[in-house]
């Protein structure tokens, strides 16, 4: 299974991420290239654990976040298209320094070399193993990039 916590799997990624432009268009979906970008910024900080984000998981998490998750990452399989996202990762800004947002995004996804964020809850998943995590954040990065056509 493919995971963020290997270092050849952040490599190709870096790549891919690499390859984006402000000319990018979604294949699907209602986020600009820039939403995009910002996107993943705040959800991989939110992941690792940067700006003193608060975690807690919703209602619904409780009662249906560990079946869900369990069928997220179970094999190879890329995520469905237009699966939903939580209020606090949707993104009204429309035009973002895509060269500053990969710079970003990048950092971050170096960073999960040296991944150590006890306090993480996903909001819907709620707690969640490292090798959870790590298959998450791969499928997640992943999804967004096929999202604009880099494979």
């Amino acid at each position: 299974m493919k995971t963020i916590f290997d270092q050849n799997i952040r490599e190709e990624l870096i790549e891919r991420i690499n390859q984006i432009n402000k000319s990018n268009e979604p294949d699907w979906g209602k986020m600009n290239v820039s939403q995009m970008l910002k996107h993943n910024t705040y959800w991989n900080s939110w992941i690792l654990g940067k700006d003193n984000h608060t975690y807690k998981q919703a209602f619904f998490g409780k009662l249906f976040g560990k079946i869900a998750l369990r069928k997220m990452i179970k094999d190879e399989k890329p995520f469905d298209k237009n699966i939903p996202t939580s209020d606090q990762f949707k993104v009204k800004e429309t035009t973002a320094d895509v060269e500053f947002e990969k710079s970003v995004w990048i950092s971050l996804i170096k960073e999960y070399e040296n991944h150590d964020n006890p306090n993480f809850v996903h909001d819907f998943f709620g707690k969640m193993t490292k090798e959870e995590i790590g298959i998450l954040v791969y499928k997640h990065t992943d999804h967004h990039l096929r999202q604009f056509g880099i494979y």
